[in-house]
C-alpha cells in the first residue's frame, strides 16, 4: 500500500509499505476517505514544530472499515467511522476511568501519525489502509447525515476545542443568563471548535483573535468576534476561558480574563523550559487551570451529542484531492482535508 511520509523537511512523498494484516480477533482494517490535518501539523510544515523525518503522517480522519477480526462486535465491514488518535484497550484502569489518551496497556502516547512524539507508532491516516488494534474500544460509528469532511477532526481537534467548554456546561447553567459567557483566544482550528462547542451549549462566546479568516469562521460558528490580540483589559471577566494560542504573554492575559472561582483551560503546547505563571493572582481569585492532552476516544460521545446540530464545515479552510497530499502537504496554513470522496 502507500502512505504520506515526512521525508525531510517540507518535503513529503507517496511510499510504498506493505499492508497492515489483521493479527488478532478484536482487531479492524480501515480505508480513510477523509483525513484532516492537525494543528500540531500546520507547526510541523511551518517550522514552529521541528519534526525528525522518515515517518507516516495523518491522525484525524473518518474511514470505512474493511476487515473486522473474529470478536468485533461494534462495526461493520463497509460502517464509516470516527477513528481517535490516541490507541487505547478500553479495558485497563486508565481507560475505564476515562483517560483514554494515557492507555495503561500500552507505552505512554500509544498514537497515530507522530512516531516521533509516540511511545507506539500506529502509523498514518494518510495511508491506503490502517490498523486499528482494539476496534470495539476505539472506533466511532459516523452518525447518518454526518459529512465526513467537515467533521474528519473528531480524531482529536475538535474534541480538543471542545474539552475548553464541554465540561463546564452545568456549571455555567447555574449562573445568571446574563453571566453565561466563555471567552476564546484563538489560533487556529482549536479556538474555533471551542467556540462551536460553546455556541452549540448556548452560551454568548467572545472570540478574540487577530485573522480575519478565522474571525469570519468564528462569526459564522455563532461567535461575537474581537479583533485584537489580547482580551480587552476593561471588559468583565468570564467563568469559562480557553486559551490556544501558545503564546505565554496571552496565556497570561486570558487567566486575567477569568473571574474569581473560575476555569482557564490551556490546549497548547510548550516547548521552553518554563512558563511564568501568576500563581499567587491565581491562588488570591481561586482560578483553576486546566492543561494536558485530550482524552479524545472518552468524549467523543458527548462530543458528537452535543455538535450534532453544529455546521462545522466553515472551519475547514480546503479540501484537497487525497492524490495531491504530497505537494498540498507542505503548503498548509490552517484546516485542511484530504478527501477520496
Amino acid at each position: 500500500m502507500q502512505q504520506l511520509m515526512l521525508e525531510d523537511a517540507g518535503k513529503y512523498a507517496w511510499r510504498e509499505t506493505p499492508d497492515p494484516q489483521l493479527a488478532g480477533p478484536g482487531q479492524a482494517l480501515v480505508r480513510p476517505i477523509a483525513v484532516a490535518c492537525c494543528d500540531l501539523d500546520v507547526a510541523v510544515v511551518q517550522g514552529r514544530l521541528p519534526m525528525p523525518p522518515g515517518h507516516a503522517v495523518g491522525h484525524e480522519g473518518v474511514a470505512e472499515v474493511v476487515a473486522i477480526g473474529d470478536d468485533v462486535r461494534s462495526v461493520a465491514v463497509g460502517a464509516r467511522v470516527i477513528v481517535p488518535f490516541q490507541i487505547s484497550c478500553g479495558e485497563c484502569s486508565a481507560c475505564r476511568r476515562g483517560a483514554t489518551g494515557s492507555c495503561a496497556s500500552l507505552p505512554l502516547m500509544a498514537t497515530y501519525g507522530m512516531a516521533p512524539l509516540s511511545g507506539l507508532d500506529g502509523g498514518g491516516f494518510m495511508a491506503d489502509l490502517v490498523l486499528v488494534p482494539y476496534a470495539d474500544a476505539m472506533l466511532v460509528p459516523l452518525p447518518d447525515g454526518a459529512d465526513p469532511v467537515a467533521v474528519a477532526s473528531m480524531s482529536d481537534n475538535i474534541p480538543d476545542g471542545w474539552r475548553g467548554v464541554g465540561p463546564y456546561r452545568e456549571e455555567l447553567a447555574l449562573l445568571t443568563p446574563a453571566d453565561r459567557r466563555v471567552l476564546v483566544v484563538g489560533q487556529l482550528s482549536i479556538g474555533l471548535y471551542a467556540a462551536a462547542t460553546a455556541a452549540a451549549a448556548g452560551v454568548h462566546v467572545d472570540y478574540v483573535d487577530t485573522d480575519p479568516q478565522r474571525l469570519a469562521v468564528a462569526e459564522k460558528l455563532g461567535a461575537t468576534v474581537h479583533d485584537r490580540e489580547k482580551p480587552d483589559k476593561t471588559a468583565e471577566p468570564y467563568p469559562v476561558t480557553v486559551h490556544t494560542s501558545a503564546d505565554p504573554a496571552l496565556l497570561a492575559a486570558t487567566l486575567r480574563a477569568t473571574w474569581p472561582g473560575g476555569v482557564c483551560t490551556d490546549t497548547g503546547i510548550y516547548y521552553q523550559g518554563a512558563v511564568e505563571m501568576p500563581l499567587l493572582s491565581m491562588y488570591t481569585r481561586g482560578v483553576r487551570f486546566v492543561t494536558g492532552r485530550v482524552n479524545a476516544r472518552a468524549v467523543l460521545p458527548e462530543v458528537l451529542d452535543l455538535l450534532a446540530g453544529q455546521d462545522l464545515s466553515p472551519t475547514v479552510e480546503r479540501v484537497v484531492p487525497w492524490e495531491e497530499a504530497p505537494e498540498a502537504w507542505p503548503k498548509m496554513t490552517g484546516k485542511t482535508v484530504f478527501s477520496r470522496l
